[in-house]
């Protein structure tokens, strides 16, 4: 089972583009990605620049409007993601209880959804869905 384990520093939705980190809470949270990979349930992993320096496209209007970061509307904002292969749900939550976060950050956790959760009429509408990412995930791997 696939689960995305998301990163969620509160207070960066107001933070300036220019942000930095700190080098031992970097050197802590690597520790715990290498833990990870060494256990064989990594699949991806990324840090996110802050909203301040992101842009949404909203569609309410029928067509799409650019708003430039930072949003105003931000109560929480994503820090960052693993992407993580387990077996269960409880396996995912056990390895987020690892992680060194502080007491400013939440680690949200989300099953990823697979063909087989769908019913038949929505896989058919979905056909090619897999092939789609194997393909760009090839491609990903090319560059």
């Amino acid at each position: 089972m696939r689960f995305m384990m998301l990163m969620i520093p509160l207070g960066y939705e107001t933070a300036a583009p220019d942000v930095q980190l700190d080098p031992e809470r970097v050197k802590a949270m690597m520790k715990y990605n290498e833990a990870l990979s060494e256990a064989g349930v990594l699949i991806a992993l990324d840090g996110l620049h802050p909203p301040s320096m992101g842009a949404r496209v909203s569609f309410a209007t029928g067509k799409p409007i650019v708003t430039d970061g930072p949003f105003t509307e931000a109560k929480e904002v994503l820090g960052g993601y693993w992407m993580i292969d387990v077996k269960s749900r409880e396996e995912a939550i056990a390895w987020a209880k690892k992680c060194p976060a502080s007491e400013n950050e939440i680690i949200e956790i989300r099953q990823v959804q697979e063909m087989a959760d769908w019913s038949e009429e929505v896989q058919q509408a979905a056909k090619g869905f897999e092939e789609l990412q194997e393909a760009n995930a090839n491609k990903a791997r090319s560059r």
